[in-house]
């Protein structure tokens, strides 16, 4: 049952734990049922209590936007589903936890719009840091408290040595061919080894098509799992069960997929700021944080020396905070004049698992139905 449930939750790469239980069968418990004889309403997203029961705190969000603040609070306490929620039954109040999460989100919110104006400035992660019980103690470190750094220099004056955005961006570009190379590769197949669950490997095929189609399928013993983006809308399957993205996870599947994601990072953001980086694997490096109002900014880690990308962290924007994704990139090659990763690592709080890529193929056929959903399972018939 733990090894199912396990297989289960890191089916559906694209997501975390929350989403993974709803495509289990948490939907089939939750989901509110339309009247037999309810009249037609035109066509549009779905407020949280239309489509669930028992919505109370997060009432008035988008529908697709419940999953994912169940994952923010899944992250931010290290709990699973079922801290809060009866299996199988996620609208029923008998857990206590439940109750309590509820009065916190009103709190939360409540602290936000009295004290910051409705910026959300306090998120569950602000108190919990990871822990059903909120921090309350300073932690007493293993270390000497370091001095701060750069003290008595003037401020600014590092940030004038470091690079502009603009050349970071362009040395990363020509690290890995350039625009021209970059651009003369209209597919890519890509066959290797998924490795997670503390070292289980699985086999995965990730096909991409100009300009921005992908899709990652994960073999596994009960069927596959799939994570894909048709160059509009993305979606995540395991046998028998399919879910349509949510506008922020569509975001995220639309940078992944961009096969030309080099050569258009520039265009992506309506501004870019440069910082000295964390060292990865030993490697120094500068990180470029491009930012547009109103969206979770997109982090990049530049190597200081090779110019190419050795972490991307991005963001999916939820009523209660936000949830990082983070993706190191790592055993460059070069595949057609082009520099790609031959490995990967994605991360999220709770789950995490690492790409090794044994085959590349580039500029062969890959049929668009590759990337295109399942049609809808036969309704069936009455006994």
């Amino acid at each position: 049952m733990h090894e199912n449930r396990q297989n289960l939750r890191f089916a559906v790469c694209g997501t975390s734990l929350g989403l993974l239980l709803a495509v289990a069968g948490a939907w089939a418990q939750s989901i509110r049922p339309s009247a037999p004889n309810a009249p037609a309403v035109p066509a549009g997203p779905k407020l949280a209590e239309e489509e669930f029961k028992n919505i109370q705190a997060l009432k008035g969000i988008p529908a697709d936007q419940v999953i994912p603040s169940m994952q923010f609070i899944a992250a931010s306490l290290g709990v699973e589903c079922e801290f809060c929620h009866v299996a199988h039954a996620n609208e029923k109040d008998d857990k206590k936890p439940k109750v309590t999460a509820r009065k916190m989100i009103n709190m939360m919110m409540a602290i936000n719009k009295d004290n910051f104006e409705g910026h959300r400035e306090v998120t569950c992660y602000s108190c919990h840091r990871g822990s059903t019980d909120p921090v309350a103690t300073p932690i007493v470190t293993d270390e000497e408290p370091r001095p701060a750094a750069d003290q008595g220099k003037k401020p600014g004056k590092e940030k004038a040595s470091l690079p502009t955005a603009d050349q970071l961006l362009d040395e990363y570009l020509a690290a890995i061919g350039g625009a021209d190379a970059l651009q003369k590769i209209t597919s890519r197949v890509q066959k290797g080894t998924l490795t997670a669950f503390g070292g289980q490997h699985f086999p995965v095929v990730v096909y991409s098509k100009a300009p921005d189609k992908r899709v990652s399928i994960m073999h596994l013993q009960g069927g596959d799992s799939v994570t894909a983006f048709d160059g509009k809308q993305g979606w995540l399957g395991v046998p028998g069960r399919v879910h349509t993205m949510s506008a922020a996870e569509n975001d995220a599947a639309r940078i992944d997929a961009d096969l030309y994601l080099p050569a258009q990072l520039k265009t992506l953001y309506q501004k870019f700021s440069v910082d000295s980086g964390e060292k990865i694997d030993g490697r120094d490096t500068y990180m470029v944080v491009g930012r547009t109002d109103g969206q979770p900014p997109l982090r990049l880690y530049l190597d200081k020396e090779s110019g190419l990308l050795l972490r991307l962290v991005r963001y999916a924007e939820t009523p209660l905070g936000r949830n990082p994704t983070q993706i190191d990139y790592g055993d460059y090659r070069d595949a057609n004049g082009v520099k790609m990763p031959f490995r990967w690592t994605l991360a999220r709080p709770g789950n995490r698992f690492t790409v090794q890529v044994e085959q590349v193929q580039q500029n062969v056929p890959v049929d668009d139905a590759k990337f295109a959903p399942p049609p809808p399972a036969p309704a069936r018939k009455p006994d």
